[in-house]
């Protein structure tokens, strides 16, 4: 399905650290929808050879880099969340061009609608940049004991992660539409394939 890229609907999908969100993205992309994703973006900004990674090596210093010039996630983790001017001033360096590239990237879709994976939409402020506001959801302590099992991330990084974000409430008082990821994946796969249907539709109404 085609539509004019002046008309595309763009749906921000977000939530909380380990609430399912690629899961879901995954399952809107099994329906041919296109996803941009802001941590994908994020991702290739800092591979080696970019001039953000760069940057970011300048302000934080080289021990965040790996021997062979790589970003060394866990360094980087550490000072960022310790401190939040810190995490701050990475941000100052990682989101216009992250949202540079979901602009570019948006331009070039050719469907009736996209998803957009931004976690931190609520914390950036950038509700402008999209039509809708998806938010996959779940308690905080599922997020805990899925960050411990999937990132065997100890509860002060956990706490740390769990504070620099909007809470759980900031995030459903902005919601379009809410996606629960608290049951089976079938039971979320569901919930996508009826939410694509209802995009599908929104899209095809006149502005």
């Amino acid at each position: 399905m085609t539509t004019d890229k002046r008309s595309l609907l763009k749906i921000g999908l977000t939530g909380g650290i380990a609430s399912g969100k690629t899961t879901v993205t995954n399952l809107f992309i099994q329906h041919g929808v296109p996803v941009i994703d802001a941590d994908v973006i994020a991702h290739q900004l800092v591979q080696v050879g970019q001039p953000a990674l760069a940057t970011i090596a300048q302000v934080f210093g080289h021990d965040i880099l790996h021997s062979d010039g790589s970003l060394d996630r866990g360094q980087l983790r550490e000072k960022v969340f310790a401190k939040p001017q810190q995490r701050e001033r990475l941000e100052a360096i990682l989101h216009p061009l992250v949202y540079a590239e979901i602009t570019k990237q948006a331009q070039q879709v050719n469907y009736a609608y996209c998803i957009v994976s931004i976690p931190l939409l609520v914390e950036t402020w950038k509700y402008a940049q999209v039509d809708r506001v998806l938010v996959v959801d779940c308690t905080e302590i599922q997020q805990r004991q899925r960050l411990k099992q999937r990132n065997q991330f100890d509860d002060k990084i956990i706490d740390q992660i769990l504070a620099a974000q909007a809470t759980r409430q900031q995030r459903l008082d902005i919601a379009s539409d809410i996606i629960k990821n608290d049951n089976s994946l079938e039971n979320l796969a569901t919930q996508v394939y009826n939410l694509h249907l209802q995009y599908l539709q929104l899209a095809t109404i006149p502005d």
